[in-house]
């Protein structure tokens, strides 16, 4: 018997937070950036191929990702790949998947997820998105998961619990805090880290796009009656083009009365940055995250240092340091001022064009 769960991966970012290493051409999730001998997006679906079917799945990603999406997961066809003419942020990029598997399956219930998160438990995380599907399933309910924050982190969107149960309706979201009121999210205990996942069936999430983001109903309904015609391509290009740039936290969840939060603990990060990287490593005795070979410390400590293979580094008197060689680029930044990557991207795209981005 066909299987009704679906899992699209949404895979259309550029990780300029992870630049010099991450660039347009081969962007953060087609990089094996932690060293495990798999990108982010080949993890992602090994994650969820255990319980949803390969012909199952929607990757979403720019057109100029389409085909390094296709090495990195041989095992879906090319019309599973749905390619979006501009990035317009989560609302749109969902709202093509969901419209497209209307089309295909009315029935289906849709996991949503990005495609360079990192979960260490996996037998964990599969039966709390079980969990979720089967409570999707049996309600018109907008799940999300949530994650049991171990600091006050600010670069996180946080989501209100209003009551103790697993499986609880949120009370409200909120989009990265200051350090303080972080700091009161974890005293308080009913705030817990937006992970970003989401589980529905597509009937739900389509009947909170005409309710909450109805230019984006009306846009792509249009796509939904010509997918998998000649004229997909061209009505995709006419939405994308039209629509608003919003992401479906602001779009729907937010304002939506029936969303709900399965909440657990997995040891899930979004490795958004060089510093959740340095976390996430294995380090040496002087606590640097350095590759296993080719790289030579000298009174070096708590510093992270990527190099390309082949390369060697001697590198003397760093603390707290962001080292990052590629072909091209050479980065060293304290570890502090990692935010300032953009502000670098910009400058350099200033001098050089956009060669080295």
């Amino acid at each position: 018997m066909a299987s009704n769960k679906y899992c699209v991966i949404m895979a259309g970012g550029i990780g300029t937070r992870f630049w010099p290493k991450s660039r347009q051409s081969m962007p953060k999730q087609f990089l094996d950036i932690l060293g495990t001998g798999k990108s982010f997006i080949r993890h992602t679906y090994e994650r969820f191929a255990k319980i949803v079917p390969a012909e199952n799945f929607l990757v979403v990603t720019n057109d100029k990702y389409k085909k390094l999406v296709l090495e990195h997961i041989p095992e879906i066809d090319e019309r599973q790949v749905l390619c979006e003419p501009v990035g317009r942020n989560t609302a749109p990029c969902i709202a093509y998947a969901a419209y497209t598997l209307m089309k295909i399956n009315p029935e289906a219930e849709m996991i949503v997820t990005p495609s360079d998160h990192l979960i260490l438990n996996e037998d964990d995380f599969r039966a709390i998105i079980q969990e979720c599907i089967d409570f999707a399933s049996e309600h018109d309910a907008l799940m999300t998961v949530g994650i049991k924050p171990t600091r006050p982190d600010t670069g996180y969107g946080y989501i209100q619990v209003s009551d103790s149960k697993p499986i609880s309706k949120v009370k409200c979201f909120t989009e990265k805090p200051n350090l303080e009121l972080a700091q009161t999210f974890i005293q308080c205990g009913e705030f817990y880290w937006n992970s970003g996942i989401f589980i529905w069936k597509v009937r739900s999430i389509i009947e909170a796009f005409e309710k909450y983001l109805p230019e984006h109903h009306a846009l792509f309904s249009s796509v939904m009656q010509v997918v998998g015609t000649p004229d997909e391509r061209r009505v995709v290009e006419i939405a994308f083009s039209e629509c608003r740039a919003i992401s479906i936290d602001y779009g729907i969840m937010e304002k939506a009365d029936n969303v709900y939060v399965r909440c657990g603990e997995f040891g899930w990060s979004d490795v958004g940055t060089w510093g959740s990287v340095y976390q996430h490593s294995r380090k040496d005795r002087y606590a640097n995250a350095i590759p296993d070979e080719g790289c030579y410390l000298y009174d070096t400590r708590s510093s992270i240092v990527s190099l390309p293979k082949g390369k060697i580094a001697v590198i003397s008197g760093l603390k707290e340091y962001i080292v990052v060689d590629t072909d091209d680029v050479l980065m060293i930044c304290p570890r502090a001022e990692e935010q300032n990557i953009k502000k670098f991207i910009d400058e350099v795209k200033f001098h050089n064009g956009d060669k080295h981005i």
